[in-house]
């Protein structure tokens, strides 16, 4: 590569005069870029978080509380059953477009949420929303890895999980203002300003992005195989025990759907001459390992976000209030955790070696919450729930950071996405299951076997030591999948990790790169 004193102009048009691409962006672009990717990583993780306090308001002024709960569900679908695509087409005609496609679709099914007359037309306003959303995340992730090394992504591990701590914070509390105060539609307006921003900051600068380019093609069938049997999988689970029992015929009939799709996914994958989730990626020991311990670590991790509250307030005797403050602690905690995770994987060789401390001692914080449950001091209780969380940090980042690592430079963004993928479907088992226990629990198996339960009505009418006993078995739920966690980390082959990034930065194509 030329000086930069031997040439002049733009990035390309330096490029095009020394007939080689520059082989490293600088510090100030990737800072921009990183600025971008957060902001796109905001609009999914706010999203995640605004929206919850202001669906009681939602469902009075559209008339139509009945179907309130397709507000998230709808968005669950769609942001899950696409992100695989996403990947996959990332690989095939480039991160920038993708991405520059994720944050429009994300903003017209914002403006259409604001507009929205009547339930049904926000449900699918919410479909064409989470079919944005659903390539956020997995592509500002993959983005990240074809700019940065391994080691150096360590270091932005602190900003990423900053925005879904600050999203965790904030969106609450503007979805509660937005509702009560002004109107709900600003839990959706507000995205606009944000996607223009995330737009205008991703669209020029992502142009240098390394390419990786290969003869690929997407497997339609392969594809279509995928997203109905995560769509079929997600509405079984939403439904089961809440909106009919589990072994009601709608139920078992999705299941054996879920059950038929995947072995027909199963198949393809076998037999396609270039599958959806090309095997090797798959069968790589690094990557089923990292994804398994996500995959548990995040759906617990999720469940408690969801459960614990319930557990303070119908347990502990806080108000509404004063269990989302005390619920600040489990999400600091990782925050912390993940910081701990990146900045060790930058200075010691087995970086597996903190995770797996921190797992342990997440084991126990939990195991002893199952045991002495309301007779622990409140204080102690909260010490608990911040280490428990910050083992469960550590695991995030190192699962992206091995993932990617692990994997060939034009098979990151199918990698990245079907780590997401799959980490979003093992969080909804594992919440399932906690509200199984829970439902089952309060209502003497009721929430089991007769549907039509919500939790937050069972838990209106409950006896305070029955529920303290069923959350008894949660938190004992909760150690077994940080024990699944922990036990795949232990699994997952320590590979070194690189400590330079893809010298490709032009944008130009890669074609003949052999990996």
């Amino acid at each position: 590569m030329a000086s930069p004193a031997a040439v002049t102009g733009t990035p390309a048009q330096t490029q095009a005069q020394t007939g080689a691409p520059q082989d490293r962006l600088s510090q100030s672009e990737i800072r921009a870029i990183v600025y971008g990717l957060m902001t796109a990583m905001l609009l999914a993780a706010l999203d995640q978080t605004i929206v919850a306090t202001a669906m009681p308001t939602i469902g009075l002024d559209l008339g139509d509380a009945a179907n309130l709960p397709w507000i998230v569900t709808a968005y669950l679908l769609a942001s899950t059953a696409v992100t695989p695509l996403y990947g996959k087409l990332s690989d095939i005609h480039g991160r920038r477009i993708m991405l520059l496609i994720a944050i429009a679709t994300f903003g017209l099914g914002s403006l259409a949420c604001a507009l929205a007359p009547t339930m049904v037309t926000l449900a699918l306003a919410r479909g064409l929303q989470g079919i944005g959303g659903g390539g956020l995340i997995a592509l500002s992730q993959t983005i990240l890895a074809d700019i940065m090394s391994p080691k150096e992504r360590a270091r932005y591990q602190v900003v990423i999980a900053g925005v879904f701590v600050a999203a965790s914070v904030a969106g609450p509390l503007l979805g509660g203002l937005f509702a009560q105060h002004l109107h709900w539609s600003l839990i959706f307006w507000i995205n606009l300003p944000i996607g223009i921003l995330a737009f205008a900051l991703t669209n020029a600068n992502l142009k240098r992005l390394p390419r990786h380019d290969r003869q690929h093609r997407l497997d339609w069938p392969g594809a279509a195989l995928m997203v109905a049997g995560s769509v079929t999988l997600l509405l079984a689970l939403s439904w089961g025990g809440v909106r009919y029992p589990w072994g009601s015929p709608t139920i078992l009939a999705l299941l054996a759907g879920v059950a038929v799709l995947a072995g027909g996914f199963a198949a393809r994958l076998a037999t396609a001459s270039e599958p959806l989730i090309p095997t090797e990626v798959l069968k790589d020991r690094v990557v089923y390992s990292a994804t398994l311990a996500a995959c548990f670590a995040m759906g617990t991790f999720i469940g408690l976000t969801i459960y614990v509250p319930i557990f303070l307030e119908g347990v502990i005797g806080l108000s509404a209030s004063e269990s989302g403050v005390a619920l600040v602690p489990l999400m600091i905690g990782t925050v912390t955790g993940a910081t701990l995770s990146g900045r060790s994987m930058l200075h010691f060789r087995h970086y597996k070696r903190v995770p797996l401390a921190m797992m342990s001692l997440s084991l126990a914080c939990c195991a002893t919450i199952a045991w002495e449950g309301r007779a622990l001091p409140f204080w102690l209780m909260e010490v608990l729930f911040a280490l428990l969380s910050m083992g469960i940090g550590t695991i995030l980042p190192l699962s992206t950071i091995a993932i990617q690592n692990a994997v060939e430079p034009h098979q990151l963004g199918i990698a990245t996405a079907a780590m997401n993928f799959f980490r979003s479907l093992g969080g909804a088992l594992i919440v399932a299951a906690f509200g199984t226990i829970v439902l089952g629990g309060v209502a003497g198996g009721a929430g089991s076997g007769t549907g039509g339960h919500d939790v937050e009505s069972l838990i209106r009418g409950a006896d305070p030591a029955q529920l303290a006993l069923t959350f008894r078995f949660v938190f004992l739920a909760a150690c077994l999948g940080l024990l699944g966690a922990f036990t795949f980390l232990a699994l997952m082959e320590e590979r070194p990790l690189r400590e330079r990034a893809s010298p490709r930065m032009g944008g130009e194509p890669a074609t003949g790169d052999p990996g």
